[in-house]
């Protein structure tokens, strides 16, 4: 069978701006009262030190919009970043945009129609016969069952072709509230674009396998509302605990289907809900502190972005060259995802 592959890489984000300044000039008044010192708590743990967004609230404050007015502004700056980072990719990968079998994009912070794909497809003149797939309502672990549709399709039709996470959170604050997910929402989510070219065969990361849990019991665990004021998040403090109940039985059954064991993988691209999320995977797996250095640097530096978290987490590993690198992410379902990738050349 053909191997697909992860040949070339690519991100895009907005301007960054620091947490800190986020507190000072914007969330410190915009929790005044009641749930200010809650919110000042949970800012300063989050484990975030600074964060993008197409929305900056120190220059507006979107917590009032429609979601009508929210959706308007997500084409205008997601086709941009999307095509930034999908062109990165490419040109990593040296593949003409024209020999793309397919196009996958995920996202779940904005909806149009025609859509990125269509939009994206028309700006990087994809051939005509090109074929689109667009993944919504997943959130943060949509980058890897994304991963698998154009790994398959790849090694059943012989063509390249693309995957983009493009998520714009910062177009979803919401009003004050005392709701302690909402306020950790507000604290951990950033934006950001990041795309991969997958072929068959090359050098790169071959995809070995990709998997999933979901645990339907705990589905209210974790919720995106489409609200009129835009998209509401909604987290259970029990997130970790729900976690820790599956995470080491679902990775070790992972492994084993490739012959593998724990010991096998040294690189690890997990997704970081936030630093007590990745406490959680590193305590149930058994894991050095500095298995997880590179989760937690990218949550410092960018923040949780969703989809594409973990895609900037396998582009830093990759700098570093491990053998078999493990991808992991979580979100609504509550479902776990995993891909087993193997460095080829």
């Amino acid at each position: 069978m053909v191997s697909a592959v992860v040949r070339g890489m690519g991100t895009a984000m907005p301007a960054a701006v620091s947490q800190q300044e986020l507190w000072d000039g914007f969330f410190a008044d915009h929790y005044a009262g009641t749930g200010q010192v809650l919110a000042r708590r949970i800012f300063a743990n989050s484990g975030v030190v600074t964060r993008h967004g197409v929305a900056n609230p120190l220059v507006e404050d979107v917590s009032g919009w429609s979601t009508s007015r929210r959706m308007d502004r997500y084409l205008v700056e997601a086709v941009p970043l999307g095509k930034e980072a999908l062109s990165g990719a490419l040109a990593d990968a040296a593949v003409d945009p024209r020999r793309l079998g397919l196009l996958a994009v995920c996202s779940c912070t904005g909806y149009a129609t025609p859509g990125l794909d269509i939009l994206l497809a028309r700006d990087l003149g994809l051939a005509a016969d090109c074929q689109r797939l667009f993944v919504g309502h997943m959130g943060c672990y949509a980058a890897l069952p994304g991963l698998r549709a154009v790994s398959d399709f790849v090694q059943v039709s012989g063509r390249p072709a693309a995957l983009l996470c493009a998520e714009l959170a910062s177009l979803h604050v919401q009003p004050p509230t005392v709701d302690t997910g909402q306020i950790v929402a507000h604290a951990l989510f950033s934006d950001a674009a990041a795309a991969v070219v997958v072929t068959p065969g090359g050098d790169g990361y071959e995809v070995l396998r990709v998997g999933s849990v979901t645990d339907p019991t705990t589905a209210g665990h974790m919720t995106w509302e489409v609200t009129d004021l835009g998209f509401r998040m909604g987290l259970s403090p029990l997130v970790p605990e729900a976690l820790a109940a599956k995470v080491a039985g679902f990775v070790a059954d992972l492994l084993a289907g490739a012959g593998l064991s724990m010991a096998a993988v040294d690189g690890w691209a997990v997704h970081p809900g936030g630093p007590h999320i990745l406490d959680v995977v590193e305590r149930e797996l058994g894991l050095a502190p500095a298995a997880l250095a590179p989760s937690r640097g990218v949550l410092a530096a960018h923040g949780n972005c969703s989809s594409p978290t973990v895609l900037l987490i396998l582009d830093e590993l990759r700098r570093a060259g491990p053998g078999y690198v493990l991808a992991l992410a979580f979100g609504p379902g509550l479902t776990l995802y995993a891909a087993l990738l193997r460095r080829r050349g």
